[in-house]
Formats: C-alpha cells, structure tokens, sequence
C-alpha cells in the first residue's frame, strides 16, 4: 500500500514524528511519501492508500498553513482513509481539564476545516528548552513545573510515547488495508 505523510512542525518534534510514522509504515512492506505541509501547493502520490496528517498545536492553535492545506484538500481528505496526529504537551498535563481539552483541538480542526479524519493520535511534544529565547524558556518552565513536568532548562525532553505512536500506525495501515481490500501486509 501507498501512504502520504504531511506534517507542519514550528520545533521540529512534528516532523520527526512524522518521520518515524513513515519509517514504521515501511518496515512493515509499505512505502511511504513524505513531504511538509508548507512546501505543498498540492500533494503529490496519486491515489494513496492512506494519508496521515501531523501538526503541532501551539497557543491553542494548529499552525495557519497547516489549517489552509487541510481546507484546501479537503474533499480529497474526506474520500481517501485519512488521520491526524495532533502533537501537544497539553496531552502530558497532570490537570484533567487540560487533557480534555488539548484532545478537543482535533474536533476544533474538523468544525473549522469539514475535514473528518477517521483516526486521531494525540500525541506528546517534546520541550526544546536550548533552543528557546529566554522569554519562551522562562515561561514553558513556569507551565511545565505546574505539571510536574521537566524543568531544568540546560536540556531537552522528548515526551512522545513511541510506543503509542507506533500502534496508532500499525492500526491505521490495517484500517487503510481493509478499506482498500488489501492485506496489511501486502505491498501493492
């Protein structure tokens, strides 16, 4: 099977998890485009199998060019078995509500674009602290020491959940597989 990959990414974690999203795609046979939302003005594998769609949420927002794209492709998104992976660190908060509502942003994306994703992985950032200014430092330090979450600004944390995320793609090369009448494990 065919898959499509885009991804829109402000730091990077966006891509590198579409990234790992197509290498799982094809160590289990299949093959897999990738490419960036923002270098699009169109997509470019004829009749995919599957499409996966990965965006970050940044101030309660996915990025506007990523949003444009889905708005764009939307009857094309809406007829060939698509999903999303929206990537926060809201997911990681020890608050309830917060959780809540960072697994609403993929509704709002729907309600704002009429795109209807038949799965959706939300799936943990990471906190690039030495690569923020300090202002942007200063303030995710504020937030992530309210959730318990890693503080010390001389490193990096990646908190995505590889191990998620790679059932979130096995189940959705079945879904495409059995939408298409291929086996999952039959390269086409």
């Amino acid at each position: 099977m065919k898959f499509f990959i885009a991804y829109a990414t402000v730091e990077g974690q966006s891509r590198k998890i579409a990234e790992t999203l197509a290498t799982i795609i094809e160590t289990r046979g299949h093959q897999a485009v990738i490419t960036g939302a923002s270098d699009m003005s169109e997509y470019t594998l004829e009749r995919p199998d599957g499409v996966v769609l990965c965006a970050p949420i940044h101030a309660g927002r996915y990025p506007t060019y990523f949003t444009d794209f889905v708005r764009r492709e939307v009857e094309w998104l809406n007829t060939t078995p698509s999903a999303l992976v929206s990537v926060t660190l809201s997911i990681a908060s020890d608050d309830p509500a917060e959780r809540e509502e960072a697994a609403r942003f993929p509704e709002a994306l729907a309600a704002e674009t009429g795109w209807s994703p038949r799965a959706v992985h939300n799936a943990k950032g990471a906190l690039r602290y030495t690569e923020y200014d300090f202002f942007k430092r200063w303030m995710l330090k504020r937030i992530a020491s309210k959730h318990n979450a890693p503080t010390d600004t001389g490193s990096d944390y990646e908190l995505t959940d590889w191990a998620a995320l790679e059932a979130f793609a096995v189940d959705f090369i079945e879904l495409c597989g059995s939408v298409s009448g291929q086996p999952a494990g039959i390269v086409q």
